[in-house]
């Protein structure tokens, strides 16, 4: 028998009934005879996946008292920072795959004009991932910039089924103006196409899990499938068996934890619909019938869609909104005082140590969220590496002293090592005053974008070296 270059596609799509199922990566889509790294596959798949995360209100860590306590950024530099006083102490089991980027400074976010002051909370996530500051108005003449994720999808993300998708967790439908002559559009997404189109997030996991896995028909259709509480991969069942019949033993088991890892998804957004619809009191009542009430289970639900489409290589870029800024949510699970606690309330903590504590609480709670889906991607294998180190997540704010309304010493952080590029364990304290804007420049070039220069920019920031000068405990 002669080896042939036969493979399967890694584009094949697995159809019925309105589903267009894609697949995991499996060893069938690799030519016989070669290795993973020299196949066409491989350059495919191996662009790094982008996940840009943002927290609204700063951080604890960015006040004054905050700093001195480490309740954000770690006392040293370098490799050999102690994460445990911190609020990234849940990050720890990850120190490897963890970049930590403090002391920047979001100048796009401040008031430019006298009409501008007071109004940071209205313009700020607009600033996030654009560095361009907002255009002050009410009406359709919106203009800010073009976000980080948006340069790389456009750049990379066209070849994948779809080059970008945006998730929030707090509405974010409100129209025209929000208060201090801005229109609300500038608080409602991170996303932005252009200067002028910004993108809209969606909060719905149900409307994420459609839209990835194509559960197509009309809405009456899909409301029918939701009473009948039948699955996707019942229209697919042949299809499946008889695909199975043409793989190896690994890819079957890699297909057959794919698929059941899909309908464990899906089983929990039918879990959420129909408690929401039981008429039982919700935590949420405006939110949407696939919404859970819960932040933790609504986060980590993201997550899991957002591992199931990398795995698929449905798409490689994610820009995900955790809040709105002034958002008075309560957050339980925060445990301690926190729990109790009214999120934009507490960030105006008045520089006493017991109310930062509680507000430390707060941010503690919301960065625990990320070592979830840095375990599902590190659990998920494709050809040579797993998808954490195929991933660079991005987990910020654009403010940083929210009591104040300042935009300095933002709490930043990255984690994973895109595809090799970055080493991980570090801690990179920038001078003062540094931009935003370097250390985004720098994530464009470890992406692989080849630019030099990124709105108020002055120069790239080596992710994976100690910056000169900051090899130092901070006071």
């Amino acid at each position: 028998m002669f080896i042939t270059q036969k493979h399967m596609s890694r584009r094949t799509v697995l159809k019925g009934m309105g589903v267009a199922m894609a697949l995991p990566f499996l060893d069938a889509m690799v030519p016989a005879g070669q290795a993973w790294a020299k196949t066409t596959t491989a350059k495919q798949v191996d662009r790094t996946r982008l996940v840009a995360m943002e927290m609204v209100h700063g951080s604890a860590g960015s006040a004054q008292l905050g700093v001195k306590q480490h309740m954000w950024s770690p006392a040293a530099t370098g490799h050999n920072f102690d994460l445990s006083p911190t609020s990234l102490k849940s990050l720890e089991p990850y120190r490897e795959y963890l970049t930590i980027v403090s002391n920047t400074r979001n100048h796009a976010a401040e008031a430019w004009a006298a009409p501008e002051v007071g109004g940071d909370h209205f313009r700020s996530s607009a600033t996030y991932l654009t560095q361009a500051h907002p255009h002050q108005t009410e009406g359709s003449d919106i203009h800010a910039g073009m976000s980080i994720d948006q340069i790389y999808a456009k750049e990379y993300g066209q070849d994948s089924a779809i080059p970008s998708m945006q998730l929030c967790i707090e509405p974010v439908d409100q129209g025209g103006g929000c208060a201090y002559g801005y229109a609300c559009v500038y608080m409602d997404t991170i996303a932005w196409a252009s200067p002028t189109e910004p993108l809209p997030m969606i909060r719905d996991p149900r409307a994420v899990f459609n839209q990835l896995f194509g559960l197509g028909g009309t809405p009456q259709d899909r409301a029918e499938r939701r009473q009948l509480n039948a699955s996707i991969l019942d229209w697919i069942g042949g299809q499946v068996t008889e695909l199975k019949r043409q793989l190896g033993p690994q890819d079957r088991v890699r297909l057959t934890d794919y698929l059941e890892n899909v309908r464990e998804i899906e089983r929990r957004i039918q879990n959420v619909e129909a408690h929401n619809s039981s008429g039982e009191p919700r935590d949420l009542p405006e939110a949407p019938i696939g919404v859970p009430d819960t932040f933790h289970d609504h986060v980590h639900l993201m997550m899991d869609l957002i591992a199931a489409a990398f795995q698929a290589d449905l798409t490689r870029v994610f820009a995900f909104k955790l809040s709105r800024d002034v958002s008075g949510r309560v957050y339980p699970g925060a445990g301690g005082k926190a729990a109790t606690a009214s999120f934009h309330p507490t960030s105006h903590h008045q520089e006493k140590e017991d109310r930062l504590r509680v507000f430390q609480g707060i941010n503690t709670y919301h960065v625990s969220m990320v070592p979830y889906l840095a375990a599902k991607l590190k659990g998920i294998q494709e050809g040579d590496r797993n998808l954490l180190e195929k991933s660079l997540l991005i987990y910020g704010s654009p403010m940083g002293d929210s009591n104040l309304h300042n935009h300095n010493r933002l709490p930043v952080f990255l984690m994973g090592h895109a595809n090799g590029r970055l080493k991980g364990n570090l801690h990179i304290k920038t001078a003062d005053n540094t931009p935003l804007a370097n250390a985004w420049l720098s994530v464009l070039q470890t992406l692989g974008v080849e630019k030099q220069k990124f709105t108020n920019s002055t120069a790239p920031l080596d992710l994976n070296q100690v910056q000169a000068g900051t090899m130092t405990t901070t006071a």
